[in-house]
């Protein structure tokens, strides 16, 4: 990495993954994250956030900021390669953090700014978009993933309510 370039801080799900066929396990009050991160591998590409990626990396140092558990780093890691985006710093939650996404992802954009300008946060969550604008970051919010309301309040509860992703 070049510390003259800025930092292009880049979430997975929802931007570069697509999550939508694992989000069944979340919806209802009993939620299978086992399951839900058991099929993060076979998540299918964003062709979208690839693209995004791909632009970034011309003139930004790429870092993954993602609120999946650090236990999903491998998978995470050969995913990330199998998609062609790989190589590149990956910043996951800690094991047993429960914080919601919003809290965890500015204390971490926080700490990265300490060394390293970041030149632009590209994020799904609507809350996480904001909270990055309200920190004075440059945001650019992905929403191509489109999902159903019940896929769509499942996804918040798991990020803000719940901690887990």
């Amino acid at each position: 990495m070049d510390d003259a370039r800025p930092l292009a801080v880049v979430d997975l799900d929802g931007v570069v993954a697509d999550v939508r066929h694992r989000l069944r396990h979340l919806e209802g009050r009993r939620k299978d994250w086992s399951r839900f991160f058991a099929a993060a591998r076979a998540d299918p590409t964003h062709p979208e956030g690839l693209a995004v990626v791909d632009r970034l990396a011309a003139d930004h140092d790429v870092v993954y900021l993602t609120g999946r558990p650090a236990h999903l780093r491998a998978d995470t890691e050969a995913w990330l390669d199998d998609a062609g985006i790989g190589g590149r710093p990956l910043i996951m939650r800690p094991e047993g953090d429960r914080r919601p996404a919003v809290r965890f992802k500015i204390e971490q954009l926080r700490q990265l700014a300490r060394d390293r300008t970041i030149g632009i946060v590209v994020d799904d969550d609507p809350v996480v978009a904001g909270a990055v604008r309200d920190a004075g970051w440059p945001v650019f919010e992905a929403t191509w993933e489109r999902r159903d309301a019940a896929a769509e309040e499942a996804v918040l509860e798991a990020q803000e309510v719940d901690g887990a992703t």
